[in-house]
């Protein structure tokens, strides 16, 4: 009777140490509103999802959201960590890559389009010329006109990517392009020498309400690039919210995220966050075109 009284006791003791040891996981999963998860973001998109994250961990005190701003072929490698719930970058899955992660992961991760931003051309304030044609951009590109072309990396940034598959269709760069550290280096370079021309993300300089994006644009200017899908001729525009919109600018490229999750977790949460109003209006407020909602002005009058 002792023996089975002790065995009774041991049986429910593990028992109840299994069901707290469940529960203690259950409330270590994240959740929409609580937890912390790691993701990757392309560096040239950091000052608007700094914004992003700004507003999102003020209206979700008990959520965390580890930020890491890196180079966007350095995001993908993340991606197929355990580590990582969600990388912001240039550009979205193939089919191909899509099924890759689905045979690691056993399911596809998300993915979608949740704004529009541009790659600027910066020149310096004292430059002579601030106005290129589409050939202009690729002859420099490619090396033919040896004006010094500054991008945030040589190999594996999303405004490299871009403008090689986007620009020179393939192409590779002349020796004239050079490599900075990132975006901010860029701009100090453009800022510091006329001889030189600089290639960033939008979001680093469109901002007019950011006081120190408005302190670089005393020392810099945006060029206008020739219009590619225009029907009139001779179309100059800046990267801006209303010509990417209309698709002025020809070096509009899209903003995805890519999130690792089968079940609503915390980053369901703040992909939600930044594809509905809120998320919306700090991307329009940046200066770039939101992708989920079109917010426009209507005139009104009052008889």
């Amino acid at each position: 009777m002792k023996r089975s009284a002790v065995f009774l006791c041991l049986i429910l003791l593990m028992f109840f140490a299994a069901c707290n040891s469940a529960d203690q996981r259950a409330d270590d999963r994240d959740t929409p509103l609580k937890g912390t998860i790691h993701i990757s973001v392309d560096e040239s998109f950091k000052p608007v999802i700094e914004e992003q994250l700004k507003v999102h961990h003020s209206s979700f005190p008990n959520t965390n959201i580890v930020v890491t701003y890196k180079p966007e072929a350095e995001c993908f490698k993340d991606l197929q960590k355990d580590s990582t719930r969600m990388i912001i970058v240039a550009k979205g899955l193939t089919e191909k890559e899509a099924e890759f992660y689905k045979s690691t992961l056993s399911y596809k991760p998300q993915y979608g389009i949740l704004a529009y931003d541009a790659v600027a051309v910066i020149v310096n304030r004292t430059a002579k010329d601030s106005i290129f044609s589409f050939k202009d951009l690729q002859d420099i590109l490619s090396g033919k006109h040896a004006v010094t072309a500054v991008m945030d990396g040589k190999s594996a940034t999303s405004t490299v990517r871009y403008l090689k598959d986007s620009v020179l269709k393939g192409g590779e760069f002349g020796k004239n392009v050079v490599a900075a550290e990132n975006s901010q280096e860029v701009i100090d370079i453009v800022a510091k020498r006329a001889d030189v021309i600089g290639l960033v993300g939008m979001s680093w300089i469109g901002d007019s309400y950011d006081p120190k994006q408005v302190a670089y644009l005393s020392k810099i200017r945006l060029s206008r690039i020739e219009c590619t899908a225009c029907l009139e001729r001779d179309i100059y525009a800046k990267p801006s919210q209303a010509t990417i919109t209309r698709g002025e600018y020809p070096l509009a490229r899209p903003l995805y995220y890519i999130l690792k999750e089968n079940t609503a977790g915390l980053g369901t949460g703040f992909m939600n966050f930044m594809s509905l109003e809120r998320g919306q209006l700090i991307f329009r407020r940046s200066f770039l075109a939101p992708a989920k909602m079109a917010f426009h002005k209507r005139l009104g009058s009052i008889n």
